[in-house]
């Protein structure tokens, strides 16, 4: 697969995790942040950005979105979870839900 193919497919899936996170802030904001694992500031940012922004954004040449999950341990466990018995989805959902949301870019540059 060609560079700018590439990039154009990074850009794609940025866009789409962008629009998608608004939508989700705007009809629950409280549910998108804890599904999105963002805190307070990050969704008054995304949801503050214009279209020209939002477009500027997803052409950065690093990936948007992230794995919910703080190591492989918990991937493994949500993909292979041998009590399957129909309730994998809840179990998935368990599982993503008790990994902390990220730090806010803020709070890292107090640290720093």
């Amino acid at each position: 697969m060609e560079h700018n193919e590439l990039m154009d497919e990074l850009e794609e899936l940025n866009l789409s995790y962008l629009l998608l996170a608004r939508r989700l802030l705007h009809d629950d904001r409280v549910s998108a942040m804890f599904r999105l694992k963002i805190d307070d500031e990050m969704a008054d940012l995304l949801q503050s950005l214009n279209s020209r922004q939002l477009a500027r954004l997803a052409r950065t040449n690093q990936l948007l979105c992230h794995f919910g999950h703080a190591g492989v341990e918990y991937l493994r466990q949500v993909v292979d979870n041998p009590r399957d018995q129909g309730l994998s989805s809840l179990h998935a959902s368990l599982l993503m839900a008790s990994r902390p949301a990220a730090p806010s870019l803020a709070s890292r540059r107090e640290g720093a």
